[in-house]
C-alpha cells in the first residue's frame, strides 16, 4: 500500500525513522512538527534538512495544541492515513513540568481526533507506551493486561490518550491502532535517553547514573525494527473479527492496542556493557536508588503482532548500541 500519510512530530526521533522509510516505500508524506526546545533543536533540523531533501516530503511548523491548525492540514492533504507520534516525552521530565504534558499530549491528541473525525483517513494510528501497564508485575506485559495504575504522569496522560481515541473510534467509526512502544533506541535518538547519555560521558570520560543499583531490565526495541511494525500495521485496520484470544480489539468499536517490542528483556548492566564494547571504554559508574515514577522492568508480549503482521526483525542489542555510537561519533564530531 502506497498513498498519503500525515506523520505529526515527524522530525522526532521516531517520526523520521517512519518518514524516511515510508518516503522509501514510495508514500507522499506531509510532516507536522512543533519543532520544540526540550532537546536540542539542531538535532531536529538536522533530521528535517534530510527529509527535506525528498521531493516527496512536505512540512509544516506548528504546535498541535492550536484550535483546528491540524485539522486545516488534514482538509488541505487528504491524507490516507495519518500517524500521530508527536507528544511531550519523558517519565521524570513530567513530574517537574505536568502542564507541558497536559497540553501536547492531551489537547494536542484532541485535535489529532478532531481533524481525524471531520476528514475520516483509512486508518489512524497513535503512539502509547509501555509505561501504561504502571505498576502492573505481570510479565510479559499483554495488551489484554489492566493499564490502570500509571506510576508517572507521563504515562496518564498516555492512558488518556488511549481513552480518547476509543471514544471517537466508537462514536464515529473511526479505525483507530494504538502502539505500546518499548524502550526504542539506535541512531539519531533522543539525548535525553539513556544511550545517548551513557555514550555521551563514557567516551567524555564521565561518570554515569545506574538507577536502582543496576537492577532493572529493558525490553530495548531496536528502531528500525520498530518502524517495520509500524508500517506492517498501517494495512492491519481494526475491523470485526479479533485474530485471537490475544487479541485487544475492541468490541464495540475499530479500536486495538499492540505491543510493539522486541520481547526478550535485558539487564541495564547488559545494556551498559554493550556501550563499553561499542566505545572501547569503560563506564564510570554511580550506583543510585529508584527514580520516582519509574519501573523495575519491562518485557512485551508480541504475539498480538505477531498474529495480525508476522513476526517483526529482532535486531541484536550489541549490533543496535554498536550502530548508534558510530552514528554518535559522526553526529558529535559534525
Amino acid at each position: 500500500m502506497t498513498g498519503k500519510v500525515l506523520i505529526t512530530g515527524a522530525a522526532g526521533f521516531i517520526g523520521f525513522h517512519l518518514s524516511r522509510r515510508m518516503l522509501a516505500d514510495g508514500w507522499q508524506v506531509t510532516g507536522f512538527d512543533g519543532m520544540t526546545d526540550y532537546y536540542d533543536p539542531a538535532l531536529k533540523r538536522a533530521r528535517l534538512e534530510i527529509l527535506q531533501a525528498q521531493p516527496e516530503f512536505a512540512f509544516e511548523q506548528g504546535m498541535l495544541e492550536d484550535p483546528d491548525r491540524l485539522t486545516a492540514l488534514v482538509a488541505a492533504r487528504h491524507p490516507d492515513v495519518i500517524v500521530h507520534l508527536a507528544a511531550q516525552a519523558g517519565v521524570r521530565a513530567s513530574i517537574d513540568a505536568p502542564r507541558s504534558y497536559v497540553q501536547s499530549n492531551l489537547i494536542g491528541t484532541h485535535e489529532v481526533l478532531e481533524a481525524a473525525r471531520a476528514h475520516p483517513p483509512k486508518h489512524l494510528l497513535m503512539a502509547s507506551t509501555s509505561s501504561a501497564y504502571g505498576a502492573n508485575t505481570r510479565m510479559p506485559y499483554a495488551e489484554t493486561d489492566r493499564a490502570t495504575h500509571p506510576m508517572s504522569f507521563y504515562a496518564a496522560t498516555k492512558i488518556a490518550t488511549e481513552a480518547m481515541a476509543h471514544s471517537y473510534a466508537h462514536l464515529f467509526g473511526l479505525p483507530v491502532t494504538m502502539f505500546r512502544f518499548f524502550t526504542v533506541y539506535g541512531p539519531w535518538g533522543r539525548p535525553d535517553m539513556a544511550l545517548f547519555k551513557f555514550t555521551k560521558a563514557i567516551l567524555n570520560g564521565d561518570p554515569i547514573d545506574v538507577y536502582n543499583h543496576g537492577d532493572m531490565q529493558r525490553d530495548f526495541t531496536y528502531v528500525d525494527d520498530l518502524i517495520e511494525g509500524i508500517t506492517r500495521l498501517i494495512t492491519a485496520v481494526p475491523g470485526t473479527t479479533p485474530a485471537g484470544p490475544m487479541d485487544s480489539l475492541s468490541p464495540v468499536a475499530p479500536f486495538r492496542v499492540v505491543n510493539i517490542g522486541n520481547g526478550a528483556p535485558e539487564q541495564l548492566t547488559g545494556f551498559i556493557k554493550a556501550i563499553e564494547a561499542a566505545t572501547g571504554r569503560t563506564a564510570r559508574q554511580t550506583l543510585l536508588p529508584m527514580q520516582p515514577g519509574d519501573v523495575p522492568a519491562t518485557w512485551a508480549d508480541a504475539s498480538l503482532i505477531d498474529a495480525l503482521v508476522g513476526p517483526l526483525p529482532r535486531t541484536h542489542l550489541h549490533d543496535g548500541v554498536a550502530r548508534f555510537v558510530d552514528w554518535y561519533r559522526g553526529w558529535n564530531g559534525r
